[in-house]
Order: C-alpha cells, then sequence, then structure tokens
C-alpha cells in the first residue's frame, strides 16, 4: 500500500509548493540574502530542477549527478517558473499514475560518477531526495520571501501573514 501513501503525499507538497512560488516577486529574483545563498531565482529554479529529479527517479534506477550540471540559468520571470513546474508536475502525476507497488519497490541509486550516496527503494527515494529535499528548499524560499517582506503562504495550517483568516 506504498502507491497511495506516495501520491497523497506527492500531491500535497507539490501543490503547496506552487503555493509559495506564485508569491515570487519578479522584482527581486536576482536578490539574495547572503553572499553564499542561491539567488531568489536561482532558488526557484532549483525547486523545478527537484521536480526534474522526481521525474528521474521514477524512470531511471539511478541518477548520476556527475552527468548533470551544477547549476542552471535561474528563471527570472514567475511566469516561466509556473510554467516549468506545472508541466513537470502533470508528468510526475502520469508516471505516478502508471507505477505499480513492485516499480515503487525497486532499488534505486543517488550517485556521483563511481561513489554511490543513497541505494534504496524507489519509494523511499521519492520521499527523501525527491519531495523532502522540495520541501527543505521551499522552507528556505519561504524565509527569502519574509526577509523581503512578501506575505508567506501556510503550508501545513496558516502562516503569520494568514492568522484569523
Amino acid at each position: 500500500m506504498t502507491k497511495p501513501l506516495i501520491i497523497g503525499d506527492a500531491e500535497h507538497e507539490l501543490a503547496q509548493t506552487r503555493r509559495i512560488l506564485e508569491c515570487l516577486p519578479e522584482e527581486h529574483m536576482t536578490w539574495k540574502p547572503h553572499v553564499k545563498s542561491m539567488t531568489l531565482g536561482g532558488l526557484a529554479t532549483h525547486l523545478i530542477n527537484l521536480l526534474n529529479w522526481q521525474v528521474a527517479i521514477l524512470l531511471y534506477p539511478e541518477f548520476d549527478l556527475s552527468s548533470v550540471p551544477i547549476r542552471r540559468e535561474a528563471l527570472e520571470r514567475r511566469e516561466d517558473v509556473l510554467e516549468e513546474f506545472d508541466a513537470n508536475v502533470i508528468q510526475i502525476n502520469k508516471l505516478l499514475a502508471e507505477c505499480d507497488e513492485k516499480s515503487l519497490a525497486e532499488e534505486w541509486t543517488l550517485r556521483n560518477g563511481d561513489h554511490i550516496l543513497q541505494r534504496q527503494p524507489r519509494a523511499i527515494a521519492l520521499r527523501t531526495f525527491g519531495l523532502s529535499h522540495m520541501v527543505h528548499h521551499r522552507a528556505q524560499l519561504g524565509v527569502y520571501l519574509r526577509l523581503l517582506d512578501v506575505p508567506v503562504p501556510g503550508m501545513y495550517g496558516p502562516s503569520a501573514d494568514e492568522e484569523g483568516k
């Protein structure tokens, strides 16, 4: 009964991620809170890349970090972020609908060249490397928005900006 849990979890987390991406202030897409931080647009783009990685978890038996660029160009327009996000969500939902318990239990490997970083069932990889990783960076995005004084939507209940609503 892994599949219903994965699908429910993915649907919730993807919907919440879209809610926060809808708040992106285009005038601040090149802003970053610290010299070591990603820009706002870079962080939003990374969230999209994590969706690409979730697709890879569902499609392939392994993912090699050495075969993908470290960073891609940051998107600069909220509309572009949402368009790519939505397209990836459609693909993830299709793949989840088509998968079965057997494929979710199959071993999946995350590697960096010859170095194995993780080897675990696909369902666990989707939850940890895919969804939890996305939630982590979504929380960072919430901090960015707070620092820019942009109202932050609640993810698991009302935020300080939504109290009393």
